[in-house]
């Protein structure tokens, strides 16, 4: 089945408003670049980030988290124990986990869940530029939607449209804005909205999707006057701040 989510649908307020009132422990193994911005994304849909990275602390601390995010972007050996500990601790504590794969078409096999290579990855077929894939996220649909059927897991490809897959099921979310993709970190505090989401939902398919249109809706908020990309990215958290205070969005 293949529909389409947008913020006009009333459910993906409601979910907004769970993830402020459940205010989940998000725990951050992500990168250096984008640890601050991340950290604020989190914190303007009410939910309470924690940058816990280092590999004494990190399975420790995932079994009181709510939800975990591993992101590739800047690795280094240490982080790799840490992310490995991390997915750990989350499968035997029973914790949702967002895996985002940086880089993923330009570098080689990095850490990954389980035995998962990382040519099975969306869009690695295609290689990438810096840590940008080349594919357009409707070319990497279908590769998505086969990882997430062979390894019962739900699959977010992001792009111009975003797509959410359990390998059955197909959720498009449209909209959002060209100048998020001109400042970094957008794409990686997508991921840890995602983790906040599923975090207060079973349902990761919906709450995936439902994260990913509460971005795109910010996103186009924050573009609506024209702004620089420095004036759009603090723009970008005002809207998110406003969405989760219940502000209703003019949208182009």
């Amino acid at each position: 089945m293949h529909t389409e989510l947008t913020w006009s649908d009333p459910r993906v307020a409601a979910e907004l408003c769970e993830v402020r009132e459940q205010r989940p422990l998000v725990q951050c193994l992500t990168n250096i670049v984008v640890a601050q911005f991340t950290a604020n994304a989190l914190l303007a849909v009410g939910a309470s980030p924690a940058m816990v990275e280092n590999a004494k602390e990190s399975a420790e601390f995932t079994a009181v988290a709510s939800a975990v995010l591993i992101n590739l972007g800047t690795l280094s050996a240490e982080r790799e124990v840490a992310m490995r500990a991390a997915a750990t601790a989350a499968h035997d504590h029973g914790r949702p986990w967002v895996f985002d794969p940086v880089a993923v078409g330009v570098l080689g096999p990095r850490p990954h869940d389980r035995g998962m290579q990382v040519e099975e990855l969306p869009g690695s077929e295609f290689g990438g530029r810096g840590v940008d894939s080349l594919a357009q996220s409707d070319e990497a649909l279908g590769s998505a939607t086969v990882l997430a059927r062979a390894r019962s897991c739900v699959v977010a490809v992001s792009g111009l449209v975003d797509y959410v897959t359990d390998g059955i099921n197909v959720i498009e979310v449209p909209g959002g804005s060209a100048l998020l993709t001109r400042i970094t970190g957008t794409g990686c505090a997508l991921g840890a909205l995602v983790a906040a989401f599923v975090a207060v939902d079973d349902d990761v398919l919906f709450a995936a999707a439902a994260a990913s249109a509460v971005f795109k809706a910010a996103g186009e908020c924050a573009a609506r006057n024209d702004p620089g990309t420095g004036t759009f990215g603090v723009a970008l958290m005002d809207a998110l701040d406003a969405l989760t205070r219940g502000a209703r969005p003019r949208l182009s």
